[in-house]
């Protein structure tokens, strides 16, 4: 067919229109996220208050290196900053975190979806607000698997999951939900704060179990974590979370200037109780007007392409809500 030369360019902007009404059709499709959008760095500045940190900000020509001083806390424990080498191991991880820009760039944008959640699990354990920082510093908030097996937000081993009540097998594990597995882990801390005496060491019997701190009490006669020597992973294991509840608490003197837009939202979903089997996640989806990843993306402790469940146990299972 001839097109009039006269009559492209009115045929374009018709075109252009109507492709512009289909992709706003196509992206309110996709509205994974909630209304009203959530910013953690709303609140995250009351966190540190008291602490005075430095760090110039850095460009192609200079680097400067990041002082902190004054009172700092985790868990409601006191930071000794006056201690010249308590304050030298948490440099180190100021260092290492403020110039490693892509990594707590990312951090930051991922913490602003998880961190309510987690908020809230660790609140109805009675755990401090502060171990959603251990979760970010296992995992970045990956799904990654270490070397050693451990696996989900909380890095949990399966011998350890199961202890704690976890399903782990080909077709559930439940180390990737967060709920059951963040509270796990507060089953895990409160018990290890109620065996080492405070809430500092539990963060730090984390890495090193709580067998293996109990015996470290012993051998140095103290549950005081600043006053004790460790191995490097231990050693530095709390000061990579004060570091970046430091930086979180002001991201601009870091010099990470992060819009609230540019913030990952948490997810927008439903929850469907399911008892019987599952034959086809697919086909499942469909059910929702959804896809096989967006049932993944919410549902991680699902492993497999299905859900046998011969036990007809119950599962929550979290829908998209994409409209």
């Amino acid at each position: 067919m001839t097109i009039i030369r006269r009559y492209w360019i009115p045929l374009a902007a018709v075109l252009c229109i109507a492709l512009g009404f289909t992709s706003a059709k196509v992206l309110s499709r996709y509205n994974y996220f909630g209304d009203a959008p959530v910013n953690i760095f709303a609140n995250t500045p009351n966190e540190c208050a008291g602490t005075k940190w430095v760090c110039e900000t850095d460009s192609t020509r200079t680097v400067s290196p990041v002082t902190v001083e004054g009172e700092l806390f985790f868990a409601g424990e006191r930071v000794p900053l006056e201690d010249p080498e308590v304050r030298e191991r948490l440099e180190r991880e100021l260092q290492l975190n403020v110039y490693w820009h892509s990594n707590t760039l990312m951090a930051m944008k991922l913490s602003n979806r998880y961190f309510g959640l987690l908020d809230k699990v660790l609140a109805e354990n009675g755990v401090p607000s502060d171990f959603k920082y251990l979760a970010l510093i296992e995992s970045n908030f990956r799904n990654d698997v270490s070397p050693a097996g451990a696996v989900g937000f909380w890095q949990m081993v399966k011998a350890t999951a199961q202890i704690y009540d976890l399903e782990v097998n080909d077709e559930v594990d439940e180390r990737y939900n967060i709920e059951k597995s963040t509270a796990a882990a507060c089953k895990y801390l409160v018990n290890a704060k109620n065996s080492l005496g405070n809430w500092t060491i539990a963060a730090a019997s984390y890495n090193l179990g709580i067998a293996g701190m109990n015996q470290r009490v012993k051998d140095q006669k103290t549950n005081n974590f600043y006053e004790m020597y460790f191995n490097p992973e231990t050693s530095r294991y709390i000061f990579r979370m004060l570091a970046m509840k430091i930086i979180f608490s002001n991201p601009r003197r870091a010099g990470f200037y992060v819009k609230p837009e540019e913030l990952y939202q948490p997810y927008k979903y439903k929850v469907v109780e399911v008892d019987s089997a599952i034959p086809n996640i697919a086909d499942f989806a469909a059910q929702y007007h959804l896809m096989y990843k967006h049932i993944k993306i919410l549902n991680t402790w699902m492993r497999d392409a299905q859900l046998t469940n011969h036990a007809h146990k119950k599962y929550e299972v979290k829908i998209l809500d994409v409209n």
